[in-house]
């Protein structure tokens, strides 16, 4: 079965779903994408991330059905519901631990690990069954390589953050770990679009080949979800592979941005208090609102939207409802209905439209010959960012977007979980090092590091090197240092994890470094003393940093994945010693 059995889940800031492929590595079919809302007489690519649990906080429902469950509920029921959507976001920005809240719908607050774990629980369990389903077989979990997706410009602990909520849906289990690949968002969508030919974007500036086949072509891909905007950069190799050109950039002004200045708008007509007693009354009905808001906004036109029952109501009993508008520019009120003018419309994109035009400037200013931008996500759907982008950038380089832009990640993701080295190599998006001890040397050394061990004078907090920002990595390639324990007796090593964005500090306490991990290795045997060896090697090339730790005496060997979610202490005892012998495979 191997590889031949993937299935791929996009989890979106504002909508998620999955695909999935049955066939051999070598069978280039396209993945079988699962169609959502049938029961609503919708057919959509994915569903909302919306996630339902009753007042016990057990899980109830996810998606449409969480969505349209919450719509219908009254007064003391939608409040003693937990509801969350664009619960994504509470992972951008931000280092996490595992104990992070996030506050629903009604004010309370639920464990972040518990929500992601049981939304992609759902996920999984759905694909299994829609698999089953259409081939007549039963399948389970590890039948399956499963892929998931998360933005590239995520902090390296929210891609853990997820895995673990992955390993506790039971995606994977212990053991199996390797069966689930974390795919970054704009990858996943630059290896989806590099094998369309021409007809497969909405504009027709292309030229001829698909990129696969013009090695040498360079490209930016922009990824417009609802939360985040996440560039990447890509030059196409010989071959039809990738290599990086530009650490992964970008913003958190997504699609959800413009929905927030709706809102805004919204209070500011409804002023005197009567939009935000609606929006606590009435959450249900503000959804329903918003998704209607979600659809209008994919147009570049003057929009109606009939006004909710009771926020009419609440409004009318203030005063004669169009003289709420007859202070506010842009809007007006027109038998039931809020009409919003294609102006007004444009101003709700000002701000996310800037934040994007100003990553992509950074990236355009610099050396590089980029012929096309590709705008992907569901974001992408909105003719006015296609729009603003042709304007600001179509003299420079052919702005394309694919047809359904929003299912270029999700089925991008499938090929790239059959194939991850089609992404060659990777810029590293800091400087990574470990803290080390050497011998004391007070023509070099601080005199506040120095402490004696087994009689010898060391200097603690050193900063080792193990990967420079913005340097190349191989997507397989393997970093290789010796270390040795400080004192005769250690039997265990502690490695302290540092990242910074400069490029050689000196000490590990010096600014702009950050503590981002830590593991510890088992030494049981000590004799040898201070001659034993542990090889550290590293992987920085792939998508999380994996690393490998053998004590070379006793033949213990560590795999770990860099725990980025636990702080370390602010001194670990045992810090490996000094760098004797260093390598790349």
């Amino acid at each position: 079965m191997g590889d031949s059995y993937i299935i791929a889940i996009d989890f979106g800031t504002a909508y998620s779903g999955y695909a999935f492929s049955m066939t051999l590595k070598e069978k280039q079919t396209d993945p079988v994408l699962k169609r959502w809302g049938k029961e609503l007489g919708l057919d959509t690519p994915k569903t909302p991330t919306c996630i339902l649990f009753n007042e016990e906080e057990e899980f109830l429902k996810f998606g449409y059905e969480a969505k349209i469950t919450y719509t219908n509920m009254h007064g003391e029921a939608a409040r003693e519901h937990y509801f969350f959507e664009a619960f994504k976001m509470a992972l951008y920005g931000t280092t996490l631990n595992r104990d992070v809240m996030i506050k629903a719908a009604n004010g309370k607050s639920m464990e972040a690990l518990k929500i992601f774990t049981e939304a992609l629980r759902y996920l999984k369990e759905d694909a299994l069954e829609t698999i089953s389903a259409k081939t007549g077989r039963k399948f389970i979990a590890s039948d399956f390589t499963w892929v998931l997706t998360v933005p590239a410009i995520w902090d390296p602990s929210a891609k853990q953050f997820m895995r673990e909520a992955a390993t506790q849906a039971g995606i994977v289990t212990k053991g199996t770990e390797d069966r689930l690949v974390i795919a970054l968002e704009p990858e996943a969508a630059s290896v989806w679009c590099k094998k369309l030919p021409a007809e497969g974007f909405i504009t027709q500036n292309h030229g001829g080949d698909s990129l696969e086949h013009s090695p040498g072509t360079q490209y930016i891909v922009v990824d417009c979800g609802g939360g985040t905007i996440d560039i990447t950069v890509h030059e196409v190799l010989d071959g039809g592979a990738l290599k990086e050109l530009h650490k992964a950039s970008g913003n958190d002004l997504g699609g959800q941005t413009v929905d927030k200045k709706f809102k805004e708008f919204l209070r500011e007509i409804f002023c005197h208090g009567v939009w935000d007693e609606y929006e606590s009354n009435y959450p249900s009905e503000v959804q329903k609102l918003m998704y209607e808001f979600t659809v209008l906004k994919q147009e570049d036109e003057d929009v109606q939207i009939i006004c909710p029952f009771n926020l009419g109501s609440l409004a009318q009993r203030r005063q004669e409802i169009e003289k709420f508008f007859e202070t506010v520019r842009g809007v007006s009120w027109h038998d039931g209905s809020i009409k919003i003018s294609k102006q007004k419309m444009k101003s709700f994109f000002i701000e996310s439209l800037n934040g994007i035009t100003e990553s992509l400037r950074e990236i355009l200013d610099k050396d590089f010959n980029i012929q096309f931008i590709l705008l992907v996500g569901g974001y992408a759907e909105s003719k006015i960012l296609r729009g603003h982008i042709n304007d600001q950038f179509g003299d420079q380089c052919n702005v394309l977007c694919p047809f359904r832009p929003q299912e270029a990640v999700v089925k991008g993701a499938v090929k790239f979980g059959r194939n991850p080295e089609v992404v060659a190599s990777r810029k590293s998006a800091f400087t990574y090092g470990i803290a080390t001890c050497e011998e004391f040397d007070e023509s070099r050394h601080k005199a506040e590091k120095k402490f004696t061990a087994d009689g010898c004078e060391m200097c603690q907090d050193i900063f080792m090197k193990l990967v420079e920002i913005d340097e190349n990595v191989g997507w397989n390639e393997t970093r290789e240092h010796i270390l040795y324990p400080v004192e005769a007796d250690q039997i265990a090593m502690g490695f302290r994890f540092y990242r910074t964005e400069r490029t050689n500090p000196k000490y590990v306490d010096e600014w702009g470094l950050d503590d981002v991990g830590s593991f510890t290795v088992s030494m049981p045997d000590t004799r040898g003393g201070r001659a034993r060896r542990v090889r550290l090697e590293i992987m920085f090339g792939s998508t999380e940093i994996a690393a490998t730790a053998t004590d070379i005496v006793s033949g213990g060997k560590e795999s770990i994945r860099i725990d980025f979610m636990t702080k370390a202490s602010s001194k670990m005892q045992h810090f490996p010693l000094l760098l004797h012998n260093s390598k790349t495979d």
